[in-house]
Protein backbone atom coordinates (compact mmCIF):
# COMPACT_ATOMS: atom_id res chain seq x y z
CA UNK A 1 0.00 0.00 0.00
CA UNK A 2 3.28 2.43 0.83
CA UNK A 3 4.72 1.79 -2.12
CA UNK A 4 1.74 2.38 -4.65
CA UNK A 5 0.96 5.26 -2.67
CA UNK A 6 4.43 6.94 -3.23
CA UNK A 7 3.61 5.76 -6.94
CA UNK A 8 1.13 7.83 -7.81
CA UNK A 9 3.36 10.85 -6.01
CA UNK A 10 6.01 9.62 -8.52
CA UNK A 11 4.33 9.62 -11.34
CA UNK A 12 2.66 12.73 -10.25
CA UNK A 13 6.51 14.45 -9.59
CA UNK A 14 7.27 12.77 -13.38
CA UNK A 15 4.60 14.48 -14.96
CA UNK A 16 5.15 18.47 -13.81
CA UNK A 17 8.82 18.14 -14.71
CA UNK A 18 8.09 17.01 -17.75
CA UNK A 19 5.48 19.82 -17.74
CA UNK A 20 8.13 22.42 -17.04
CA UNK A 21 10.21 21.04 -20.12
CA UNK A 22 7.49 21.42 -22.11
CA UNK A 23 7.39 25.38 -21.11
CA UNK A 24 10.78 25.73 -21.47
CA UNK A 25 10.54 24.56 -25.34
CA UNK A 26 7.23 26.90 -25.47
CA UNK A 27 4.94 23.45 -26.39
CA UNK A 28 0.92 24.49 -26.51
CA UNK A 29 -1.17 22.97 -23.60
CA UNK A 30 -1.32 19.87 -25.26
CA UNK A 31 1.85 19.24 -26.03
CA UNK A 32 2.58 19.81 -21.92
CA UNK A 33 0.00 16.87 -21.09
CA UNK A 34 1.01 14.55 -23.57
CA UNK A 35 4.96 15.32 -22.58
CA UNK A 36 3.54 14.79 -19.01
CA UNK A 37 2.28 11.47 -19.86
CA UNK A 38 4.78 10.13 -21.90
CA UNK A 39 7.47 10.77 -18.83
CA UNK A 40 5.69 9.30 -16.32
CA UNK A 41 4.17 6.37 -17.87
CA UNK A 42 6.90 5.73 -21.23
CA UNK A 43 8.88 3.55 -18.73
CA UNK A 44 6.19 1.20 -17.88
CA UNK A 45 4.92 1.18 -21.45
CA UNK A 46 8.30 0.23 -22.54
CA UNK A 47 9.28 -2.35 -19.88
CA UNK A 48 5.55 -4.22 -20.72
CA UNK A 49 5.70 -4.34 -24.63
CA UNK A 50 9.62 -5.29 -24.13
CA UNK A 51 8.73 -8.24 -21.55
CA UNK A 52 4.90 -8.90 -23.36
CA UNK A 53 3.03 -7.62 -20.10
CA UNK A 54 -0.46 -6.74 -20.93
CA UNK A 55 -2.90 -4.69 -20.83
CA UNK A 56 -0.20 -1.99 -20.32
CA UNK A 57 -0.38 -0.19 -16.66
CA UNK A 58 -1.87 2.85 -17.91
CA UNK A 59 -4.69 0.84 -19.74
CA UNK A 60 -5.50 -1.09 -17.02
CA UNK A 61 -5.84 2.16 -14.84
CA UNK A 62 -6.60 5.07 -17.22
CA UNK A 63 -6.92 6.95 -14.34
CA UNK A 64 -3.11 7.61 -14.59
CA UNK A 65 -3.52 9.38 -17.51
CA UNK A 66 -5.68 11.96 -15.43
CA UNK A 67 -3.57 12.29 -13.12
CA UNK A 68 -0.45 12.88 -15.12
CA UNK A 69 -2.56 15.52 -17.13
CA UNK A 70 -4.11 17.27 -14.09
CA UNK A 71 -0.31 17.67 -12.89
CA UNK A 72 0.82 19.16 -15.82
CA UNK A 73 -1.84 21.52 -15.66
CA UNK A 74 -1.14 22.34 -12.05
CA UNK A 75 2.11 22.99 -12.99
CA UNK A 76 1.29 25.28 -15.51
CA UNK A 77 -0.51 27.41 -13.11
CA UNK A 78 2.19 27.50 -10.39
CA UNK A 79 5.27 27.89 -13.34
CA UNK A 80 6.12 30.84 -11.31
CA UNK A 81 6.59 29.47 -8.22
CA UNK A 82 8.60 26.41 -9.51
CA UNK A 83 11.78 27.63 -9.09
CA UNK A 84 11.38 27.93 -5.33
CA UNK A 85 10.70 24.31 -5.46
CA UNK A 86 13.72 22.86 -7.19
CA UNK A 87 15.13 20.40 -4.31
CA UNK A 88 11.75 19.55 -3.63
CA UNK A 89 11.52 18.22 -7.49
CA UNK A 90 14.90 16.96 -7.36
CA UNK A 91 14.05 14.41 -4.41
CA UNK A 92 10.76 13.55 -5.52
CA UNK A 93 12.39 12.57 -8.59
CA UNK A 94 15.06 10.57 -7.03
CA UNK A 95 12.33 8.89 -4.94
CA UNK A 96 10.28 8.03 -8.25
CA UNK A 97 13.58 6.62 -10.08
CA UNK A 98 14.04 4.48 -7.11
CA UNK A 99 10.16 3.59 -6.66
CA UNK A 100 10.05 2.69 -10.34
CA UNK A 101 12.71 0.83 -10.41
CA UNK A 102 10.95 -1.45 -7.67
CA UNK A 103 7.95 -1.98 -9.49
CA UNK A 104 9.40 -2.41 -12.85
CA UNK A 105 11.32 -5.44 -10.67
CA UNK A 106 8.23 -6.83 -9.24
CA UNK A 107 6.33 -7.19 -12.57
CA UNK A 108 9.35 -8.93 -13.99
CA UNK A 109 9.60 -11.43 -11.35
CA UNK A 110 5.95 -12.51 -11.26
CA UNK A 111 6.44 -13.01 -14.66
CA UNK A 112 9.32 -15.96 -13.82
CA UNK A 113 12.30 -13.71 -15.72
CA UNK A 114 15.86 -14.27 -15.10
CA UNK A 115 18.12 -12.49 -12.93
CA UNK A 116 19.37 -10.03 -15.16
CA UNK A 117 15.98 -9.37 -16.96
CA UNK A 118 14.22 -8.15 -13.65
CA UNK A 119 17.28 -5.93 -13.08
CA UNK A 120 16.57 -4.51 -16.65
CA UNK A 121 13.23 -4.29 -16.43
CA UNK A 122 13.22 -1.64 -12.97
CA UNK A 123 16.03 0.24 -14.54
CA UNK A 124 13.81 0.88 -17.90
CA UNK A 125 10.92 1.43 -15.95
CA UNK A 126 13.43 3.85 -13.92
CA UNK A 127 14.79 5.72 -16.47
CA UNK A 128 13.13 5.38 -20.10
CA UNK A 129 10.71 8.09 -19.31
CA UNK A 130 13.26 10.47 -19.10
CA UNK A 131 14.91 9.18 -22.18
CA UNK A 132 11.52 9.62 -24.11
CA UNK A 133 11.34 13.33 -23.07
CA UNK A 134 14.84 14.65 -23.44
CA UNK A 135 14.55 13.04 -26.97
CA UNK A 136 10.97 14.76 -27.83
CA UNK A 137 12.48 17.92 -26.39
CA UNK A 138 15.28 17.49 -28.76
CA UNK A 139 17.86 17.30 -25.68
CA UNK A 140 20.60 14.86 -25.06
CA UNK A 141 18.66 12.18 -22.44
CA UNK A 142 20.07 13.25 -19.09
CA UNK A 143 20.68 9.88 -18.08
CA UNK A 144 23.49 9.33 -20.54
CA UNK A 145 25.27 12.05 -19.70
CA UNK A 146 25.15 13.71 -16.02
CA UNK A 147 25.33 12.48 -12.54
CA UNK A 148 24.63 9.03 -11.91
CA UNK A 149 20.79 8.23 -12.37
CA UNK A 150 20.73 4.58 -14.50
CA UNK A 151 23.81 3.28 -12.04
CA UNK A 152 21.26 3.70 -9.05
CA UNK A 153 18.38 2.18 -10.75
CA UNK A 154 20.77 -0.63 -11.49
CA UNK A 155 21.67 -0.48 -7.81
CA UNK A 156 18.38 -0.50 -6.63
CA UNK A 157 17.57 -3.32 -8.18
CA UNK A 158 19.92 -5.85 -7.36
CA UNK A 159 19.35 -5.05 -3.70
CA UNK A 160 15.73 -5.54 -3.86
CA UNK A 161 16.09 -9.19 -6.10
CA UNK A 162 19.08 -10.35 -4.04
CA UNK A 163 17.13 -9.37 -0.92
CA UNK A 164 14.16 -11.49 -1.89
CA UNK A 165 16.47 -14.13 -2.93
CA UNK A 166 17.79 -14.27 0.31
CA UNK A 167 14.52 -14.68 2.06
CA UNK A 168 14.59 -11.44 3.84
CA UNK A 169 10.88 -9.90 4.31
CA UNK A 170 9.26 -8.45 1.64
CA UNK A 171 9.10 -4.56 3.02
CA UNK A 172 12.06 -4.97 4.85
CA UNK A 173 13.53 -5.31 1.38
CA UNK A 174 11.71 -2.83 0.07
CA UNK A 175 12.77 -0.36 2.45
CA UNK A 176 16.19 -0.58 2.44
CA UNK A 177 16.54 -0.96 -1.26
CA UNK A 178 14.18 2.44 -1.78
CA UNK A 179 16.82 4.07 1.00
CA UNK A 180 20.13 3.44 -0.55
CA UNK A 181 18.91 4.31 -3.71
CA UNK A 182 17.73 7.36 -2.95
CA UNK A 183 20.52 8.20 -0.76
CA UNK A 184 22.69 7.01 -3.23
CA UNK A 185 20.34 9.31 -5.83
CA UNK A 186 21.00 12.44 -3.56
CA UNK A 187 24.43 12.17 -3.36
CA UNK A 188 24.87 12.14 -6.72
CA UNK A 189 23.18 15.33 -7.36
CA UNK A 190 24.95 16.94 -4.18
CA UNK A 191 28.59 16.15 -5.17
CA UNK A 192 27.81 16.11 -8.65
CA UNK A 193 28.94 12.26 -9.21
CA UNK A 194 29.69 11.07 -12.37
CA UNK A 195 30.02 7.69 -14.64
CA UNK A 196 33.67 8.38 -16.82
CA UNK A 197 32.49 9.94 -19.62
CA UNK A 198 34.25 9.02 -23.33
CA UNK A 199 35.45 11.65 -24.55
CA UNK A 200 36.83 11.50 -28.58
CA UNK A 201 37.18 14.57 -30.83
CA UNK A 202 39.48 13.23 -33.01
CA UNK A 203 38.47 12.87 -37.20
CA UNK A 204 38.96 9.94 -38.31
CA UNK A 205 40.90 9.98 -42.12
Amino acid sequence: MLLQTIFYVAIAAEAMTAALAAGRRKMDWFGVCVLACVTALGGGTMRDTVLGHYPLTWVEDPYLLLICCAAALITIGLARFMEHLRWPFLLLDALGLVVFTILGCDVALEMGQSPIIVIVAGMITGIAGGIMRDVLCNDVPLVFSSELYATVSIVTGVIYFFGLQFGFPGEAVIIAAALIGFALRVAAIVWKLEMPKFVYDKELR
